[in-house]
């Protein structure tokens, strides 16, 4: 018998992290780096939160050290018994838990081979064959993605390509679909679960789009940094092209703030000014990217550690390269871009309307008034903008390239003077 500990999506309850002990009688948890469980990462967590001790009849039993407390089920609990598959909650609005207890998977013993031949799923034990009796799944929530029991995947119906089986759609838009997938080769390149790009039918058949497609995976290999994806994948299946990333789990900008509202200065500030370093970085490559995309649906908040990435970089432009499709989302493209010219500065332009949307939680089309035969943005009437800040915005979202600041780095420092 061992125990699985998971750290839960705050909202979807997908996984995010396990711990399993398969011996130990006591797991603590808490922020101390000396915990078996460990999470630095939530404030509300004490240093010693709260420990789990098995007794000498098998049971589980948890007690709280917490100065915020502990929940169990939603419960608040100092001390007592605990059951499998309950959620722990560390502190109000705090990080959590799943406790799960893995029973071990029977072996039924078999004195010969099946008929005609061996069993495929049979396994050598000594020198004898033995078969595992199928899983049922039986005891797993709606939300388990895995059997709690035989660790194999919980689907209505299997789906794989080449060695990744699909385990559920993540989100459809015009270029692809994206799925969450497991790798059941565990290979080198690529982790246990991933994300799995699908390339629409429709777009495989425009030239234009294959190139766009083709061109992200290309330039996705080639990244690395923090805020953005990993890429593991690129291949052709079946005349269907597939890109397999890096999982995210969190919620972009955008959800974000139609969920819960407006942000606050401080934390816009923050949001913006991780997107400067990911935006820095990707100017400062030979040659020089544009992401020609950024906005509030391309930037991801971790669930973990509330930090951003960068998505979508099926726009992306190389500078030097010839002048091809025009791409931008309205309200969030500067104006060379629209005219088919963007540049490093097209994606600073970007960080005004998408602070606007941050602090309003409306379209920053509304904010636009026209001077002299350009268009630039308002915060007069925004109550929550400061003026210092409103000036900063100002600037970065200058109509005329030699106004505007010109690199990521300038608008950080600006940025960082606005708290």
């Amino acid at each position: 018998m061992s125990v699985t500990l998971t750290l839960l999506h705050p909202t979807t309850r997908e996984p995010l992290q396990d711990w399993q002990f398969s011996q130990q009688s006591a797991i603590k948890i808490g922020r101390f780096p000396e915990n078996d469980v460990v999470l630095t990462q939530f404030l509300q967590v004490s240093r010693q939160h709260l420990s789990l001790q098995k007794t000498s009849s098998g049971e589980w039993r948890l007690t709280n050290y917490g100065t915020n407390g502990t929940f169990v089920n939603g419960v608040l609990m100092t001390q007592g018994k605990i059951a499998d598959n309950s959620i722990i909650q560390l502190a109000k609005d705090g990080p959590l838990l799943r406790f799960q207890i893995i029973q071990p998977v029977p072996i039924k013993q078999e004195p010969k081979s099946i008929a005609n031949g061996r069993d495929p799923t049979a396994k050598i034990e000594g020198g004898k064959e033995s078969f595992a009796t199928i899983c049922n799944h039986a005891g797993n929530t709606p939300q388990n993605l895995f059997c709690i029991h035989c660790g194999q995947p919980i689907v209505e119906q299997e789906q794989f390509v080449r060695q990744y089986q699909i385990l559920k759609t993540l989100g459809r838009g015009g270029m692809g679909t994206t799925s969450l997938a497991w790798d059941r080769e565990l290979s080198k390149n690529s982790p246990f679960l991933l994300v799995i790009k699908q390339m629409n039918a429709d777009m495989a058949e425009i030239a234009k789009a294959r190139e766009l497609f083709e061109r992200e995976a290309r330039i996705l290999k080639s990244l690395n940094h923090q805020g953005i994806p990993k890429y593991y994948d690129f291949f052709v299946e079946n005349s269907q092209k597939y890109l397999a990333m890096e999982l995210i789990h969190g919620q972009n900008l955008e959800q974000v703030i139609y969920q819960k509202g407006p942000v606050t200065i401080e934390r816009a500030i923050q949001w913006m000014i991780q997107v400067c370093d990911i935006l820095n970085y990707l100017h400062s490559l030979e040659p020089p990217l544009v992401h020609r995309d950024v906005k509030p649906a391309n930037l991801l908040v971790k669930s973990v550690d509330l930090s951003l990435v960068l998505l979508d970089f099926g726009a992306v432009k190389e500078l030097g390269t010839p002048l091809g499709t025009r791409i931008g989302a309205e309200g969030y493209s500067a104006p060379e871009q629209n005219r088919g010219k963007p540049c490093p500065q097209s994606d600073l332009y970007a960080i005004a309307p998408t602070l606007l949307f941050l602090l309003t939680g409306r379209s920053p089309v509304q904010y636009y008034r026209r001077k002299g035969s350009n268009f630039v943005f308002d915060c007069s009437n925004i109550s929550n903008i400061t003026p210092q800040l409103s000036r900063v915005i100002d600037r970065i979202g200058e109509p005329n390239l030699r106004d505007r600041f010109q690199t990521a780095l300038e608008v950080a420092k600006a940025l960082a003077t606005c708290f």
